[in-house]
């Protein structure tokens, strides 16, 4: 009989469990893409992209094609849909797992700055800087526009381009990482930045920006990432990932 795994993917280990799950005896494997990104990596094996139509699509999904194990691979804040992942496993009795890489962690000469939300962040700005770069997406950049921030600069980069409202001094640095010290340090120093804002992301294909900051002395303020669901398993690799999906389909 074969296991089908849906994987809620976007992210480099959604991409890594999917590699390591194709091609395995009794298992078939489908990736889902939200569809946000306009070329997105596309993974191996069977990918879906769009929306399911919120809960319930997604429940009747899991049903029609007979999921075995759902994979909640998404990014660390796409906190709306692992809450729909949540629910329909919880309808369809399905298995669910929260694969999230760990989050990042200060060490001895950051300048970190925790906050709760975007909001958060931009409520602390004018006391740390002027010129700032916002690597947190190019959604929810409407927590910086407030009219009380007009007179900081901010730098964008993103993979896509920036949804408005924008802040007033805006410039667009359209990139996709994984990206190297050297380059983060160019970025800084040529954009002459003394404040970095970033979400909790974890991983390495974005840290070296927190490499650069500490060299170069800048603050880093950085958004908390949500908790997952209560009661999801969370998996923190695509090896614990791999081991307990054997033993669920096995």
């Amino acid at each position: 009989m074969t296991a089908h795994i849906l994987i809620l993917g976007g992210t480099a280990e959604a991409r890594r469990l999917a590699q390591e799950l194709a091609g395995r005896p009794g298992l078939r494997v489908t990736s889902s893409l939200a569809g946000r990104v306009a070329e997105p990596r596309m993974p191996p094996g069977e990918v879906r992209v769009g929306g399911f139509g919120g809960v319930a699509g997604l429940a009747d999904w899991l049903r029609a094609h007979e999921v075995a194990v759902l994979v909640d691979a998404t990014h660390p804040f796409a906190e709306t849909m692992s809450a729909h992942a949540a629910e329909a496993s919880a309808r369809t009795g399905t298995e669910l797992l929260a694969l999230r890489r760990p989050g990042w962690e200060a060490g001895p000469g950051d300048q970190w700055h925790w906050t709760g939300s975007l909001a958060e962040a931009a409520a602390l700005l004018p006391a740390l800087g002027t010129r700032i770069l916002l690597t947190t997406g190019r959604l929810g950049l409407a927590a910086f526009a407030d009219p009380g921030l007009g007179q900081l600069h901010f730098l964008v980069r993103s993979v896509d381009p920036p949804e408005p409202p924008l802040p007033r001094h805006t410039r667009v640095v359209l990139d996709r990482g994984p990206y190297t010290l050297a380059g983060e340090r160019e970025l800084l120093r040529t954009y002459d930045i003394d404040v970095l804002v970033t979400k909790d992301s974890g991983g390495q294909a974005t840290a070296a920006k927190l490499t650069a900051a500490r060299e170069l002395g800048l603050p880093v303020v950085v958004v908390r990432r949500p908790d997952p669901p209560a009661g999801v398993t969370v998996v923190t690799d695509a090896a614990d990932a791999l081991d307990r999906i054997d033993r669920i389909s096995s």
